[in-house]
C-alpha cells in the first residue's frame, strides 16, 4: 500500500541505468510506471515498457538507443501495455515468464542470464504479487530491479487469487538472501524511488507482512467472537470486515487494493491450518 508522497522523477543511475517514469500517476501506481533502460554501449534492453502513451513510448526510445529487447517483470498492463508495440517499433522481441505476454520464441524462466554488450542481467523468480513476477539482478551494479514484488514507497499488494503471500513471503526470503550474499546494495523498483538499502527494506516488508498476517489473525478471532455471540457476517463479506478492522488507518480509496491482500492472507491461513 501507498506511503507519503516523496519526490520521484526517474533520472540516472550507476553506470548503464535510466528509469523513464511514465505519466500514469495514480493512488496505485504511485508516481507512475518506472520503465528501466539497461544500456551498454550503444545497444539497451527496456524493462516494463508501460503503458501504451505515445509520449511516454518516445521518451524510452529517446534514452534506449538500440533497444536488442524487451524483458517484462509481470503481467499487470501498468507494466506490460505496451511491450508489443513498442518491441515491433525496434524490430526486437519480448520476454516473459508467461507465454501470452511475449512476442517471438524466447521466454523467461528462472536462472536465466541475459545479457546486452557486456552486461550481464540475471533473472530470478520472485513469484507473489502475481504468479508470473520476475526480479532482475544486474550484478555490476549491485542492484536488482523488483517490479512491483518489492516498491520504493509504501507495500505492495498480493493480488489475490493469482498472486499468493506464501510465494510471497518466500520471494521476499529469497531476494534477502541473494542480495545478502551477492553484495545487492541497490533496489531498482517498478514504482517509486530507489533505494539505497536493499537489506533494509527486504527487512522491512518481511516484518511488515507477518505483521499484518498477525493482525489478520487477530481480526478473525475478533469477529468470530462476535458471531458467537449472534453478530456473525456471511462468509463473503469476511474479507471486507477485515480490511475495516486491519486496515482503518489506510486511506478508503485503497480499501479495494487491500482486500486483495486480506484474501491472499485468509488462503494462507488456510492452508496451514
Amino acid at each position: 500500500m501507498n506511503g507519503a508522497p516523496v519526490s520521484w522523477a526517474g533520472g540516472t543511475f550507476g553506470a548503464s541505468a535510466t528509469c523513464v517514469l511514465a505519466p500514469n500517476a495514480n493512488v496505485m501506481t504511485l508516481d507512475g510506471t518506472n520503465t528501466w533502460v539497461l544500456a551498454s554501449g550503444e545497444q539497451s534492453l527496456v524493462i516494463d515498457p508501460g503503458p501504451d502513451i505515445a509520449s511516454h513510448l518516445d521518451a524510452i526510445s529517446a534514452v534506449g538507443g538500440d533497444v536488442v529487447g524487451v524483458l517484462l517483470t509481470h503481467h499487470h498492463a501498468d507494466h506490460s501495455e505496451a511491450a508489443r508495440a513498442f518491441a515491433e517499433r525496434h524490430g526486437c522481441g519480448v520476454r516473459a515468464l508467461d507465454p501470452a505476454f511475449r512476442l517471438g520464441s524466447e521466454g523467461l524462466v528462472d536462472g536465466d542470464v541475459v545479457s546486452v554488450g557486456g552486461l550481464e542481467v540475471r533473472v530470478v523468480a520472485t513469484p507473489g504479487h502475481t504468479g508470473d513476477s520476475l526480479s532482475f539482478m544486474v550484478p555490476s551494479e549491485s542492484a536488482v530491479l523488483t517490479g512491483d514484488t518489492v516498491l520504493g514507497r509504501g507495500t505492495t499488494v498480493v493480488a489475490h487469487p493469482d498472486g499468493s503471500l506464501g510465494a510471497y513471503l518466500s520471494s521476499l526470503d529469497r531476494l534477502h538472501a541473494l542480495c545478502s550474499s551477492q553484495g545487492i546494495t541497490s533496489i531498482w523498483p517498478g514504482h517509486g524511488p530507489v533505494i539505497d538499502d536493499a537489506l533494509a527494506a527486504l527487512d522491512h516488508y518481511i516484518a511488515h507482512r507477518r505483521t499484518r498476517l498477525d493482525q489478520v489473525r487477530d481480526a478473525l478471532r475478533t469477529l468470530h467472537a462476535q458471531g458467537r455471540d449472534g453478530e456473525g457476517l456471511p462468509h463473503e463479506d469476511l474479507p471486507r470486515a477485515i480490511v475495516e478492522i486491519v486496515y482503518a488507518d489506510v486511506d478508503p480509496v485503497l480499501w479495494g487494493a487491500a482486500e486483495l491482500s486480506v484474501r491472499a492472507q485468509l488462503a494462507h491461513l488456510t492452508d496451514r491450518a
